[in-house]
């Protein structure tokens, strides 16, 4: 498993999130000073300098459903509330849409090429705070530094990893429906025509060669396929055009946000059930996950005109019911355990309960919204 999977994993994640409440907040009319301190609050403690820091480290993958308690976490981190149902749904949304990225990227380096369209996306958000801006592009040269000197084959890894963190996931969503990219089954249909990947050529011929190294026959063959030449390379850098679409917003056009249960097969809920029985580490990490984050600043406004709730479903019926049909074997319930009351009897806990308290102590300013964040990277 590549350990350096979980940056990229996070970041495009965000990003898709970022996209899917931008929507709704826009489609619920909420007040744009409102949809913007919301926006600009969990852009600032996704972009958090220490908690990046930490997220930077080479490590292995969070269980799924340590990562979900991430994106909750992270959801809540302004004046904004979802309900359980609307967090599951915008949690289906956003590794769905990724999962159908890392699928289509034509080379595996291309996830970086995704990743980059994602941060552009959150930079044109926060183009007008300086203080803001200043960590998202600090993120830009951090990514740039360590990933654009990885070889092909160290992408392979990445892309491997994350497919097979996604490989249980079947929902089906309706964009991708609409647009007959997924079938009934919620498995994605790949493309056999368009441009071959950057640095390849079009199928369709076979070159023989002597063991000296010369070329002696050549089989033409029909490819069944259209395919076309490769596209130019996108950049990598700090500004640039990226070439390919994916990771771009594919909200900005109104279309509405459904996702659907019932498109997942019996088998492949059985085989989901089978995968999602917690190990023996699993109640460990969520022990440790949920005390690391008690601290992480969630808004409860003294004014109950600030705060506002955001519902992914058209109705507050629709809402409920999705709450009450989503199969168990898809809940990502999150598990909140008290600290523990003798800290001697895990001594590595106690001093990161120790540094965490020190970090509650000062009173939190947008700028530090989040350091609590950060401390789930520790002991994973």
């Amino acid at each position: 498993m590549s350990t350096r999977t979980l940056p990229l994993l996070f970041i495009n994640l965000g990003g898709e999130m970022l996209y899917i409440l931008d929507q709704r907040l826009r489609a619920q009319n909420i007040p744009t000073d409102k949809a913007k301190k919301v926006m600009n609050d969990i852009i600032t403690t996704m972009f958090n300098n220490k908690f990046l820091e930490e997220l930077f480290k080479p490590q292995e993958l969070y269980s799924k459903k340590a990562l979900r308690t991430v994106f909750d976490r992270l959801a809540h981190a302004s004046i904004m509330r979802l309900n359980q149902a609307s967090m599951d749904k915008l949690y289906d949304l956003m590794t769905m849409a990724f999962k159908y990225q890392v699928l289509l990227c034509p080379r595996p380096k291309d996830i970086l090429l995704v990743t980059f369209n994602h941060m552009d996306a959150i930079k044109d958000f926060v183009r007008d705070t300086p203080t803001i801006l200043s960590q998202v592009e600090e993120t830009y040269k951090q990514l740039i530094e360590i990933y654009t000197p990885m070889s092909g084959g160290e992408f392979q890894l990445i892309r491997q990893t994350l497919l097979i963190f996604f490989q249980d996931m079947h929902i089906r969503v309706s964009i991708f429906l609409k647009d007959k990219v997924q079938n009934s089954n919620g498995r994605f249909v790949l493309p056999t025509s368009g441009p071959v990947p950057y640095g390849t050529h079009t199928p369709g011929l076979i070159r023989m060669f002597s063991c000296n190294g010369d070329e002696v026959k050549r089989i033409q063959f029909r490819d069944d396929g259209n395919y076309s030449a490769a596209l130019r390379e996108g950049s990598f850098d700090l500004f640039g055009d990226r070439v390919i679409k994916l990771g771009t917003n594919m909200y900005s056009v109104s279309r509405p946000l459904e996702t659907h249960m019932s498109g997942t097969s019996k088998n492949s809920l059985q085989h989901t059930k089978v995968n999602t029985i917690p190990n023996p580490l699993a109640k460990e990490e969520l022990n440790l996950l949920a005390k690391l984050m008690g601290g992480l600043e969630v808004q409860n406004p003294s004014n109950p005109d600030s705060g506002f709730r955001v519902n992914l479903f058209t109705t507050d019926e629709e809402e409920e019911e999705a709450l009450i049909s989503r199969p168990e074997e898809l809940s990502y319930e999150v598990i909140n355990i008290q600290a523990t009351k003798d800290k001697k009897a895990n001594a590595k806990l106690a001093k990161i309960m120790g540094e965490f308290s020190e970090l509650e102590e000062p009173a939190p300013s947008s700028s530090s919204k989040g350091d609590d964040l950060l401390s789930m990277m520790d002991g994973l």
